[in-house]
């Protein structure tokens, strides 16, 4: 997916544990972790609001758009699926 999520320079930055900002975000570590390492395939904004808060940052300082061979993909498993 062309989709990069930054969080863990985002936590880097903020000098911020993964637990930490699960606990002031209030979703599981299985859950952010799973965020984090770019396996998500979909997030809530509630959730991306809540990060944005809890780090003082745009949406766009955690997730950030890479063209790439996987939009090719993508595209192509759209069209075939239509």
């Amino acid at each position: 997916m062309a989709i990069r999520v930054t969080l863990d320079r985002m936590l880097l930055e903020r000098r911020m544990s993964l637990t930490e900002l699960c606990d002031r975000v209030g979703i599981t570590l299985a859950n952010l972790s799973i965020l984090k390492t770019g396996k998500a395939k979909a997030i809530r904004f509630s959730t991306l609001n809540a990060l944005c808060r809890e780090l003082a940052c745009q949406p766009g300082d955690i997730l950030t758009w890479e063209p790439g061979a996987d939009d090719d993909a993508e595209e192509q498993q759209g069209v075939a699926a239509e």
